[in-house]
């Protein structure tokens, strides 16, 4: 992120600066899953409609693992394709319950193109059946694509979008990106606004209005 890029936003709870990627937030991206969205696989992977689920996603901690672990339990086989895999052998991917397991290509909790009960994240669609966020059901990582937040050693955050490096675990290599390919800057709006939710969430509501009342 260069310095023409950023702002710097600091938050009056508790003092926590905030390093923004203002062009980022500023542009029409928009999530284009189901619309022409080719996934992070080595290879354009449009028909599979899977976006970011190909593979298991990193749980935050501890506490991330054991409410991701509870909600599967009570996710309805109707909105769950694989509800009888995960009761089989259950969510994890290891012993330490980091990552969710993959499970015929894509993480065990996205529901194929076809299946009767909607396609997509499980969790995502539980949490709008219940009326609440999807920020409150799904792990962290999956709720704030495509933004990223990172400390800093001194304690100060950056904000910004995920870009291909990020993806690099393991050495695997993408082969398209949303957020540095042209197709995804479609937006009606500006991220600002359409991932409000998602910034409140991330960077707390004083920042957040900050963030808007500046940006915007």
């Amino acid at each position: 992120m260069s310095e023409q890029q950023r702002e710097r936003f600091e938050d009056p709870v508790d003092g926590t600066i905030w390093d923004v990627d203002a062009a980022f937030l500023t542009s029409n991206w928009t999530c284009i899953w189901g619309n022409g969205c080719k996934g992070i696989l080595p290879t354009d992977a449009e028909h599979l409609n899977q976006g970011c689920c190909s593979h298991g996603t990193k749980l935050l901690d501890e506490e991330e693992s054991m409410n991701t672990g509870a909600l599967a339990m009570f996710l309805d086989p109707s909105r769950f394709q694989f509800h009888a895999e995960a009761h089989e052998g259950g969510i994890y991917a290891d012993d330490a319950r980091t990552l969710t397991r993959v499970v015929d290509g894509a993480c065990v909790f996205h529901n194929r193109p076809g299946f009767e009960g909607g396609e997509g994240c499980a969790l995502h669609l539980a949490a709008i059946d219940a009326g609440e966020s999807p920020t409150e059901w799904k792990p962290s990582v999956c709720w704030q694509l495509p933004l990223r937040a990172e400390t800093r050693s001194d304690g100060s955050k950056v904000l910004r979008h995920w870009a291909r490096s990020d993806w690099d675990d393991d050495d695997l290599t993408i082969a398209w990106c949303c957020t540095e390919e042209p197709e995804p800057f479609i937006g009606e709006t500006t991220v600002v606004h359409s991932l409000a939710e998602e910034l409140t969430a991330l960077v707390g509501p004083e920042v957040y209005v900050q963030i808007r009342d500046r940006l915007g």
